[in-house]
């Protein structure tokens, strides 16, 4: 029988079953990636000099560009529904804003083929905002969509900002957990997860002074990572320079290797979870550890990818290769980006 194994954050199990990346696959081949991308188009609403749908016209901006979403799923002014006459039929305000981040001004690089100081200057621009609208809002939502597979809808580097008056549920479940486990053995679960993971080895990624990356024993997802600081810090903001500085490092070196796997610009999304803000900013959030999953679709190629339908929908997740078989296959891979050594290969050869 398959082993199952329990999410420490979550608090669900997942279903382990490595025999079945044996199977032949019939079912949908995605298709290929756009081979160029422009790295300016005048009418990509997220490039610099261009008009959005809004009819505001984008600054000639030249590192990250932050501005309010054209069509937020959140807004300050949100009209309260009023009392219910049913207990099944709950309906509250949900208040808040969104807002869309640029990483760079170019349309064909991705976080992977930019600099670390490139880098860098996003993770500030994360820790910023954080501050800013985490001042008025309980939950400060950093997400990336990276990928038409993923919903992506525009190939320019950016991700989202979403700030609202309430916890989500993904961010409910994770109060609980990490403060059950904090109230039952007076430290941090991540904290403790961690030393863990730094001794057993088998599912680290990469370490590094301050980060270090693994797929957690949890994990969904195929190629599924947790990064984590080393320090027990709650929020973004909190980061030092030089926290900040090895984690543009080794966010680069994660993501060439995801895009080195298959030799492909690896779709996922990911979002970084730190401790509640707001209102609540006040409040003992010690149990909470800031960190930022990746949820990448890709299974067996570049065009083959897991579906979360069926037996996940409806009765519980299930992953078809270990934990350890994914870190070490992520771990095995360089960090060179693969697109940088053709490039020198094509170089060599006309030389």
């Amino acid at each position: 029988m398959p082993p199952q194994q329990p999410s420490g954050l979550a608090d669900e199990w997942v279903l382990v079953s490595a025999h079945r990346m044996k199977r032949p696959w019939q079912g949908q081949v995605e298709p290929p990636l756009m081979k160029t991308v422009p790295r300016h188009d005048p009418l990509n609403p997220l490039c610099p000099g261009a008009t959005r749908a809004s009819g505001e016209v984008n600054p000639h901006y030249d590192g990250t560009f932050l501005f309010d979403n054209d069509f937020p799923a959140l807004q300050p002014d949100a009209p309260d529904p009023g009392p219910s006459d049913h207990p099944l039929f709950r309906a509250e305000a949900a208040r808040g804003v969104c807002k869309v981040m640029c990483f760079h001004p170019w349309s064909d690089v991705t976080l992977p083929l930019m600099s670390v100081p490139e880098i860098r200057a996003v993770i500030d621009s994360w820790a910023s905002v954080t501050e800013e609208l985490g001042a008025q809002y309980a939950w400060v939502q950093i997400f990336e969509n990276k990928g038409a597979m993923m919903g992506c809808s525009n190939p320019h580097p950016h991700c989202q900002v979403w700030a609202s008056s309430f916890l989500p549920d993904i961010a409910r479940r994770e109060e609980r957990s990490q403060q059950s486990y904090h109230k039952q053995h007076g430290e941090p679960l991540l904290m403790e997860y961690s030393r863990q993971e730094l001794l057993r080895k088998d599912r680290l990624v990469l370490t590094s002074e301050h980060w270090l990356v693994l797929v957690p024993f949890w994990a969904v997802w195929p190629f599924q990572t947790l990064l984590l600081p080393r320090r027990h810090v709650r929020q973004l903001p909190e980061l030092t320079p030089a926290e900040r500085d090895d984690l543009a490092s080794i966010m680069k070196k994660l993501l060439t290797k995801y895009d080195n796997l298959f030799e492909t610009s690896f779709p996922y999304s990911m979002g970084w979870h730190g401790a509640p803000t707001g209102s609540e900013a006040g409040a003992n959030w010690d149990h909470w550890q800031l960190h930022a999953h990746y949820y990448p679709p890709l299974l067996r190629s570049a065009t083959v990818r897991k579906f979360m339908v069926g037996y996940e929908m409806l009765a519980q997740a299930q992953r078809d290769l270990t934990p350890e078989q994914a870190a070490e296959k992520l771990r095995a891979l360089p960090e060179v980006h693969y697109c940088l050594v053709q490039k020198d290969r094509e170089t060599a050869d006309i030389a």
